[in-house]
């Protein structure tokens, strides 16, 4: 059976890897992919991006599954059409979407449905938001309302940052995501301000096929660029799975607190979620969960180790989900530690830069893999195409082990300017 995936990331990469394992699946498509899918003798490149081509190319190669990667083309309704179609694809529909592609959408739906998170408001004039900031002092947090590719969201420690970031977002709308239409027809850009909330972060990922839910292995990540979570904040620079800040209580409460009056809020709103769903936690010394913020898909770098863990068949776990019986799945989990150490571009996070050669990537093994994010094929030469380069993940009886089994993964790999952590895991060592 065919099967596609849409994207081009590390995460869409560690997908196509994992359902490429299955034996009835003949082959995996990914579209448009990136160096490291061009490289798998498993997976096949397709150089389309346009949705309505992506539906025209699943019905004339009888594609049997579509999974889809990134929020982009979830935004623009690629799982609309592709129904519409009568195409099996997996991911929630454009209206689904909001929970990701509108940060006030998502902050309004969870207050309605009193799901916990931080205290907000929402602002689409400088003025008024800069005073807002004023009244309530930092450390605070500034969030462009829209998708912005994991860089719309500035955790302000002092209030020349905020004030900086409301600008940023609000006046010079550098990151473009100025989509939501005012009174006279206009994109106007939003900004949403959150209290700061004190805790541990981590990722829980589960799937939905608009009835039953599943989850997956927990993760964590490391979102600021360098060592000791210091420099900006960046779409994610390593992961780990599992997250031993998510104990079975936390577990728990979460699925009864997060996960199920979120399913249960959208499908009493009309709009019943299916695909992944990601909430992203702030979790308190005393186990309390609160909702930062929701997306619609896999984490990224959270994809790559919780792929390495899995041992179930994917395949099969998405006909389940595509046809609303997830209820009958029961995953299976490699007990070892997977970790990922991300390898980003120089300039990377606002001014990534691309063209750089990547040699001495180390062949697979079964205990590490470097899953490509960011790179191409360009006369031969493997290059840099993107601010997330790669990530160098493995597996190790502890965190530590696979800590030091990535990084050992990671030593002859060399391109100008790469920038990675050195610390990755280290909350999960200290625990």
């Amino acid at each position: 059976m065919k099967v596609l995936v849409i994207g081009s990331g590390g995460r869409e990469h560690a997908l196509a890897w994992k359902l490429a394992q299955s034996p009835k699946v003949q082959v995996v498509y990914v579209a448009p992919g990136n160096g490291g899918t061009a490289l798998d003798g498993r997976l096949e490149n397709v150089p389309i991006t346009d949705i309505e081509q992506l539906a025209d190319f699943a019905q004339r190669e009888k594609v049997v599954l579509t999974v889809v990667g990134p929020e982009a083309p979830l935004a623009a309704g690629v799982v609309d059409l592709f129904r519409a179609r009568g195409l099996r694809v997996f991911g929630p529909t454009k209206a689904a979407a909001q929970l990701e592609s509108s940060k006030a959408f998502a902050k309004s739906f969870m207050q309605r449905h009193g799901i916990p998170t931080a205290a907000y408001e929402t602002f689409s004039d400088p003025a008024a938001a800069h005073a807002y900031v004023d009244r309530m002092g930092a450390p605070i947090v500034i969030k462009a309302d829209g998708l912005a590719a994991g860089k719309g969201v500035v955790v302000a420690m002092s209030l020349t940052e905020a004030h900086e970031a409301i600008d940023f977002i609000l006046v010079d709308n550098t990151l473009g995501v100025s989509h939501n239409a005012g009174a006279d027809g206009k994109a106007i850009a939003r900004v949403v301000i959150e209290e700061y909330l004190l805790g541990e972060e981590a990722s829980f990922i589960v799937l939905a096929d608009g009835k039953n839910v599943l989850a997956l292995a927990t993760s964590q990540d490391h979102k600021r660029l360098g060592d000791g979570d210091l420099g900006p904040n960046t779409g994610g620079m390593g992961a780990y799975s599992p997250a031993p800040v998510v104990t079975p209580n936390v577990h728990a409460r979460v699925m009864q607190e997060i996960i199920h009056p979120t399913l249960a809020g959208m499908a009493r709103d009309g709009v019943p979620f299916t695909g992944f769903l990601y909430a992203g936690l702030m979790i308190d010394g005393q186990g309390h969960a609160r909702t930062i913020e929701f997306n619609c898909r896999m984490g990224d770098p959270e994809t790559q180790p919780i792929m390495m863990r899995l041992k179930s068949e994917l395949f099969d776990v998405f006909m389940h989900a595509t046809d609303g019986t997830l209820d009958q799945v029961e995953l299976q989990w490699d007990r070892r530690v997977a970790l990922g150490v991300v390898m980003a571009a120089h300039g990377y996070p606002l001014h990534p830069r691309k063209g750089d050669a990547i040699t001495g990537l180390p062949a697979e093994q079964e205990d590490a893999i470097v899953f490509h994010a960011g790179t191409a094929q360009q006369d031969g030469q493997l290059v840099v195409s993107g601010g997330r380069v790669l990530c160098v993940t493995a597996l190790g009886e502890s965190t530590k082990v696979a800590q030091h089994r990535a990084y050992e993964a990671l030593a002859s790999i060399r391109f100008d300017g790469m920038q990675y952590r050195r610390d990755i895991g280290h909350r999960a060592i200290k625990r």
